[in-house]
């Protein structure tokens, strides 16, 4: 195994993407990537695969892959060079560059290309490259194989739900199926980074596929969500949901739904969200729901029986999206631990056993 030192721009030449305005796409499956990601399609590529891409402007430093044909847009930056490196090996190494080094400071920060191609960096050679890539693939694909188990759970609940309760007439409102907090922000100088006092939602810039991503903590909470109650953005835009998953402090932009049988809660929520969008504009630029419409919003409302038989087919297939959820953080930590370690040689690829490693990392979940 050898390691050399050289430049980024020896490795793959990053180049500005190409301008496609929404108006001019056309309907097909050939990915358009932003600085953000993937943000629509278009029926012809730009470029051929693999690529590549990172933002140029807007959003700076995340990292995307494209096996195959795609379009960059000019906001970002792609290469589809690679010089004998394996692609995936170059798109975990722009992961570990520093981007804000590279960043202009201007209203709207962009990255200058030319001068980040002139980063220096260490590589290895191919057959290191390739072990480097097999570790953090495999810790990879284990994550997307978690998420999309989760997705077919959760339409498989979201089908049945449907099927027993679709056909209801309102009966009922809100507040006779839960307890509901509105939520209330902290004094901003209790925020911190640190873990110091309870974890602290805002609102839905929070919220991920189904549970939030911690981000600050608050010494001085005011409204409080317990862990499993259904969090609801109140703010443009009205209906998006996610579940607490853990304890947690509430700010101004989230409701809490809270009850004894949260999983009915959650897909009845699911269920409502056509009629929550009633509330996106209305009335303001931005939509809103206060607490009193949110408490009066119309449900159908099935027999006790029935919620519980709902309950006993829903609960477990939730806690098995949980534990999922679950082992994918761990998992985001031990590719966010390793990828630095590996990426710079700290840790010796041929001397990492992945299944150890993992069932180490993974115990208790």
């Amino acid at each position: 195994m050898s390691w050399r030192e050289t430049t980024l721009g020896e490795i793959t030449d990053l180049k500005r993407g190409f301008d496609l305005p929404k108006s001019q796409r056309l309907q097909g499956d050939v990915p358009v990537y932003s600085s953000s990601g993937i943000t629509g399609s278009n029926s012809t590529a730009a470029v051929e695969g693999p690529c590549v891409i990172t933002g140029r402007y807007g959003t700076i430093g995340e990292v995307f892959f494209s096996g195959g044909p795609c379009w960059p847009l000019n906001t970002a930056l792609y290469s589809t060079e690679f010089n004998g490196n394996n692609p995936r090996f170059v798109y975990y190494l722009l992961q570990t560059i520093p981007w804000q080094g590279y960043t202009t400071a201007s209203a709207v920060p962009g990255v200058n290309r030319n001068h980040v191609n002139l980063c220096p960096v260490k590589i290895p050679d191919k057959a290191t490259q390739d072990a480097i890539v097999e570790v953090l693939d495999s810790i990879v694909d284990k994550i997307a194989l978690n998420n999309r188990l989760n997705d077919y759970l959760e339409q498989l609940v979201d089908g049945k739900f449907q099927e027993l309760f679709g056909g209801l007439n309102f009966n009922a409102t809100l507040s006779d199926v839960a307890e509901i907090t509105m939520g209330q922000s902290p004094a901003g100088s209790s925020y911190n980074e640190e873990g110091a006092g309870i974890i602290f939602y805002q609102g839905r810039g929070e919220f991920g596929w189904r549970f939030p991503k911690r981000r600050l903590y608050t010494t001085e909470p005011k409204r409080l969500a317990c862990e499993g109650d259904v969090l609801m953005s109140v703010r443009a835009p009205v209906g998006d949901l996610n579940v607490a998953f853990e304890n947690c402090c509430i700010g101004r932009g989230l409701a809490a739904i809270h009850s004894e049988t949260p999983s009915f809660a959650l897909y009845l929520m699911r269920f409502l969200k056509p009629q929550l969008e009633a509330y996106n504009g209305e009335g303001t630029v931005f939509g809103s729901i206060n607490g009193k419409a949110l408490k009066s919003l119309e449900v159908a409302l099935p027999s006790h029986n029935e919620v519980m038989q709902f309950e006993s087919f829903a609960a477990p297939i939730d806690a098995l999206i949980r534990s999922n959820e679950n082992e994918t953080r761990k998992l985001n930590n031990l590719r966010n631990y390793l990828l630095p370690k590996l990426m710079s040689g700290e840790i010796d690829v041929s001397k990492v056993d992945l299944t150890q490693l993992t069932n180490n990392h993974l115990a208790g979940c």
